[in-house]
């Protein structure tokens, strides 16, 4: 694996503060039952990096003070944590928003085949990487299987109300490129995936979100490996817009690892790039204000503001009405 953080640090990549803090997104660990080539977590069957239980009672605190109203819960496979389901339980009862970034194929993993249920029973909103609408390119992502145990997944959770109007229960998939490019218009590619998913497998969903790929962790190795990192790098560089730093979700967002140490964003994380450049924990945040604080920035912070923009919630800039 070869590190990026030092292909990254000098940069000229503008200055940012935070607003007002809307989201905690925490990642329950790197173990997953899939190992992608894009994954800029490196998360894989063989990582054994996992949240404890006073570690997510500990970020049941910080919610509780804090009055953040969205819990984003990511991982690996945040699934495969056993205290996922303590986690959502409580955030529940304590009427956050919940979300789940979920590869659909845990559903068919053993002890796992019950989640739609619970996900639906408590309010989760799912979303779910399908990187594309294709069989064959998300096997070459992926691996074989991954497609059709990903389709299977999805008419579950429709057959659950999600992805159906008025449900309440939100179906969002997530696209990414397979190689060193910048996402397609997010509004034309989810038409895409509306008539694709539709007509092969009788899928509905309620919106479509694209997310540019980082330069870091398993995807940044693979353009070094590859001679290509740097010709990304100007590429993600050349399409920068200003107008996108406004919408960056590190402005309201904290990203929590798996030992209760928080970042910027995710990708900081995977960068070992700490809050505003400081190791700092969950338990040392409550009661303290980040508004008008600084943000780690490194050139990866490219891969957010080039184009119609990126972040955890799709493009910034898609023009949907």
């Amino acid at each position: 694996m070869h590190a990026t953080l030092p292909l990254l640090k000098n940069t000229d990549f503008p200055p940012l503060r935070r607003d007002r803090l809307t989201t905690l997104q925490v990642n329950l660990g790197y173990r997953c039952n899939q190992a992608c080539l894009h994954c800029h977590v490196n998360a894989g069957p063989s990582r054994r990096e996992m949240m404890d239980d006073e570690t997510v009672g500990e970020v049941l605190s910080f919610l509780q003070f804090s009055g953040v109203g969205t819990l984003d819960i990511t991982g690996g496979a945040p699934e495969l944590n056993p205290h996922f389901r303590s986690l959502v339980r409580e955030a529940h009862a304590r009427g956050v928003r919940i979300i789940d970034r979920c590869n659909l194929t845990i559903f068919e993993e053993p002890g796992h085949e019950d989640l739609p249920e619970f996900l639906a029973e408590h309010k989760v909103e799912v979303i779910a990487s399908l990187p594309c609408y294709l069989e064959e390119n998300v096997t070459a992502q992926r691996g074989m299987g991954v497609y059709a145990a990903s389709l299977r997944g999805l008419q579950r959770l429709n057959a659950l109300g999600y992805g159906k109007p008025g449900s309440g229960l939100l179906l969002n998939l997530m696209y990414n490129p397979i190689g060193p490019a910048l996402p397609p218009n997010q509004c034309v590619l989810e038409a895409d995936y509306r008539r694709e998913l539709q007509a092969r497998a009788s899928v509905e969903f309620n919106h479509l979100y694209v997310l540019t790929n980082m330069p870091i962790q398993r995807f940044g190795s693979t353009l070094i490996s590859h001679g290509q990192f740097h010709d990304y790098m100007a590429l993600l560089r050349g399409a920068h817009r200003d107008e996108n730093l406004q919408q960056v979700m590190c402005r309201t967002l904290v990203s929590v690892d798996w030992q209760g140490y928080v970042y910027d964003c995710d990708f900081n994380q995977m960068l070992g790039v700490g809050l505003n450049g400081r190791r700092v924990h969950v338990r040392e945040l409550i009661g303290h204000d980040l508004c008008g604080e600084s943000i780690a920035v490194a050139d990866h912070c490219y891969g957010c503001t080039a184009g119609q923009g990126a972040s955890c919630g799709g493009a910034l800039n898609d023009d949907r009405a």
